[in-house]
């Protein structure tokens, strides 16, 4: 019993050090992308500690966390991401956290926020659609399911998903003063606030130059235009999940309708690790 004991953990170090080299050699770009991007956080953070930017380093620490999202899900629920899909989350998650809060490419880059929330519709449709798809395939599980009604139930997981979302930006912004849901000048806009009868009837106010913000300091704001906090931000935002949702949904109807023959589809959707399956019909 002793010498099993002491050999028990040189198994163990051995079996993980095995584990990991079958994970290079059968996803090499996965491991070369988490590599690369995870020494640049690395740095990051580094460097963010000697200057004492400990809200950019405690960024760096979650994105090191999210990091290890893709493989603790394939351990947690038996299935394999596929290489693309994979890849696509590492690049997701470096381009939200680090070039996005860090990098400030939210300010810099108008487009940014809407492509990241165009791409999440895509990749919260495929995980959608690969639960119910899951399902579907599971032998215990005695029900079938049409393409359409998995493309249906993707799509709204998928919008579900950024409904909630945008509840904890607007959770955020309220409770801790932060500005995620991000301003929009207009210099047109309707309102019954503004009808002196009060009969409901929106009272149109339009070629806005200016608006200014009187602060108890004393000192002016002065905004060319109107501003509007946050409406005009969230429903882009939803609106383009909405895009990446359907686009999804419509190349998942067809992975259904044509198994296996639309290789785009096959390249995001999830599939069953069949080993625990095998190893207990054979015990």
């Amino acid at each position: 019993m002793k010498h099993k004991a002491n050999r028990s953990p040189k198994r163990s170090i051995r079996q993980a050090y095995q584990e990991l080299a079958a994970q290079i050699r059968a996803k090499p770009a996965v491991f070369t992308v988490w590599s690369i991007l995870r020494l640049i956080v690395i740095a990051i953070a580094v460097r963010s500690a000697f200057q004492g930017l400990w809200e950019s380093f405690f960024v760096c620490m979650l994105t090191l966390l999210l990091f290890m999202a893709p493989a603790f899900v394939e351990r947690q629920l038996n299935i394999k991401l596929p290489t693309a899909l994979e890849v696509t989350l590492l690049v997701f998650i470096f381009c939200a956290e680090i070039l996005g809060e860090i990098g400030c490419y939210y300010l810099k880059y108008p487009f940014w926020d809407t492509m990241l929330h165009t791409v999440n519709g895509f990749l919260f449709a495929a995980f959608g659609f690969c639960l119910i798809d899951l399902l579907n395939e599971n032998k215990r599980i005695r029900f079938e399911m049409s393409p359409t009604f998995l493309a249906v139930v993707a799509f709204c997981f998928s919008m579900t998903i950024g409904v909630v979302w945008e509840f904890f930006e607007y959770a955020m912004d309220t409770f801790f003063l932060l500005d995620m849901q991000k301003d929009t000048i207009v210099t047109t806009f309707q309102s019954v606030k503004l009808d002196p009868t009060q009969s409901n009837t929106p009272i149109p106010v339009s070629d806005i130059v200016r608006t200014v913000i009187e602060t108890q300091s004393g000192e002016p704001i002065v905004i060319q235009g109107y501003l509007d906090i946050g409406l005009h931000d969230t429903i882009k935002d939803l609106f383009v999940n909405f895009i990446g949702a359907v686009i999804f949904s419509v190349i998942g109807w067809l992975y259904i309708r044509h198994r296996g023959k639309n290789r785009i589809a096959a390249a995001f959707i999830p599939v069953v690790e069949h080993s625990l399956d095998s190893d207990e019909a054979s015990s």
